[in-house]
């Protein structure tokens, strides 16, 4: 997901999707600890759009104010 889809996304779907990613994320750091994951660079991907997700939220916020 990159900024353009993310800064797309309504207040109530980008909080549902920073929720459901960054479930993702700790599913597949558990799995890649029990196990190797196929593609361990998923990992960085998610945890990146994370962080797009969690800086899109704070600049929501600070605008609302």
């Amino acid at each position: 997901m990159n900024n353009k889809e993310i800064i797309g996304l309504s207040d109530k779907e980008l909080v549902q999707e920073f929720k459901d990613t960054k479930m993702l994320l700790n599913k597949m750091k558990l799995n890649h600890k029990v196990s190797a994951i196929e593609n361990p660079m998923l990992i960085r991907d998610t945890r990146r759009n994370v962080a797009r997700m969690k800086t899109e939220l704070v600049a929501r916020k600070s605008a609302a104010k």
